[in-house]
């Protein structure tokens, strides 16, 4: 069986730099001859950290500290197409205009992407591609994050195209807590595919019992076409697919949905065209076969009988109905209780339904051609990079609090790395489906072997062991959401 090794690269009292379009604090020999020119920014520490970790796993060891170190020239080649993933959620938090630790910050996408074009030595394409919230506004993720700049510098010094994607098809604005009428966008530019996993997917063992799904927005009708019967389809982004190395830069968070939000969880926004097809729960209680609420009550009957009606009006784009649910909202929430204390959407450790999706999502990229079929042979060339700088606890993955933690966690399956950020967090992945499922067997396999496969290389001593034997003393102690609390953790 293989070993997975995952590095955790950790720097105390690490912020992030304030300054885009975040240029190395120092010419290391293997950015001297492409990057020899640039102003030094002495406040950024991404590329040393990031560098950390690739010497943690002997990326290219015996050219390191040379000008032809080359540490991600094993996986990418000159002329090919690099996708970058980064985690662009939202412009804000949920709550106050906090940004930096609800979305992957721009100073490590700058130092992945140096090391991308040393691999590629200025041949072939990069490409930065997310599909944040409906409601979210992109100008200002990309003024945020710095990559607005990012791509200035690169067509100034390099006459080369970084190129950002949105892979929105539409955007929602949202007024006191309702979305109305969708806006149209352009969303992949190669288009889109739908995929049909059938009998591979999570969801076919669920078949003969006919669930009512509940997907992303109103449309639920939209999300039951699509999951119902053996027929089990994803609308997915062409882009991700047809990418020859595909790199994801999630943020370290935990979800009110599936415990925590890493690799398996990000790819809803990394490769998904269309999210009325990602089923997010079950409509109900576990009573009656659903996860959306943990139990069924008068109170979750009738919230459903009246919910689930305004929204058929509210999928139609009915002015009225907005109108009248924004001034209704704040009254329910006082009488159902507020999201952020009860317990509803399929935010809790119950929830049956995500993981499936995610672990879909996953299968599809490492296993999918572009025009739809399955390979079974092939496999996607993948890395993950997770931003650990800053985190978030509690509330995720926009609600939650700032967690300091210093550190990048770095490693080449998207499980194993899952596996080692559970773990810090202080979680146990044998009580979080998203990542114990995923060891399952299956004809599509995301990890091979088991979780004593996996080591961790470290620069912090209690870290540097196999992943079973960090202990919760030994973690980062994450409070989870309040629907997963006394249940994941260590």
């Amino acid at each position: 069986m293989p070993e997975y090794n995952v590095a955790i690269s950790k720097i105390n009292n690490i912020d992030y730099s304030k300054t885009p379009p975040y240029n190395p604090c120092k010419i290391y020999p293997e950015l001297k001859k492409h990057f020899g020119n640039c102003d030094l920014d002495v406040s950024n520490n991404a590329h040393t950290l990031l560098r950390n970790s690739f010497k943690l796993l002997s990326y290219d060891n015996v050219n390191f500290g040379m000008g032809n170190w080359n540490p991600l020239g094993w996986i990418i080649k000159p002329g090919e197409t690099v996708m970058i993933n980064p985690n662009l959620l939202a412009h804000k938090h949920l709550y106050n205009d906090d940004w930096d630790y609800v979305i992957t910050h721009g100073s490590v996408i700058r130092a992945v992407i140096d090391y991308a074009y040393i691999a590629l030595d200025g041949k072939g394409k990069i490409l930065v591609a997310d599909g944040p919230q409906a409601d979210s506004v992109i100008e200002k993720i990309l003024e945020l994050t710095g990559i607005n700049e990012i791509q200035k510098i690169y067509k100034k010094m390099f006459d080369f195209d970084i190129e950002f994607i949105d892979f929105r098809d539409e955007k929602l604005i949202n007024t006191e807590g309702v979305t109305g009428e969708p806006i149209k966008l352009k969303g992949d530019p190669l288009g889109s595919v739908i995929i049909n996993m059938a009998t591979s997917s999570m969801f076919s063992e669920l078949d003969k019992s006919d669930l009512p799904y509940y997907g992303c927005h109103y449309d639920i009708a939209k999300t039951q076409i699509h999951h119902t019967k053996g027929l089990h389809e994803y609308s997915i982004c062409k882009t991700p697919l047809k990418a020859d190395v595909f790199i994801n830069l999630p943020k370290l968070k935990t979800h009110k949905k599936c415990g925590l939000t890493v690799n398996l969880k990000s790819l809803v926004g990394g490769v998904n065209a269309d999210k009325n097809f990602l089923p997010h729960y079950v409509i109900g209680s576990p009573e009656n076969g659903g996860d959306q609420f943990a139990k069924n009550s008068l109170k979750t009957s009738v919230e459903n009988a009246l919910v689930l009606k305004v929204k058929k009006y509210l999928a139609k784009n009915n002015n009225i109905v907005q109108f009248i649910s924004r001034k209704l909202k704040n009254p329910a929430y006082k009488f159902f209780g507020d999201t952020s204390k009860v317990i509803r959407s399929g935010n809790w450790y119950g929830n049956d339904t995500v993981w499936r999706m995610c672990l879909d999502l996953n299968r599809i990229l490492i296993y999918c051609n572009p025009d739809g079929t399955i390979d079974r042979k092939k496999k996607k060339k993948f890395i993950s990079i997770v931003d650990g700088i800053a985190s978030m606890e509690g509330a995720g993955p926009n609600a939650g609090t700032r967690k300091n933690t210093g550190i990048l966690i770095i490693g080449d399956n998207p499980v194993s790395v899952d596996t080692v950020c559970a773990r810090i967090m202080g979680f146990d992945e044998r009580k979080i489906k998203i990542i114990y499922k995923s060891f399952e067997n299956h004809p599509l396999p995301l990890i091979e072997g088991n979780i004593d496969d996996i080591k961790v290389v470290s620069n912090v001593n209690i870290w540097n062991k196999n992943v079973t034997q960090i202990s919760y003393s030994d973690s980062l102690k994450f409070e989870p959401h309040f629907g997963w609390k006394d249940h994941i953790e260590l």
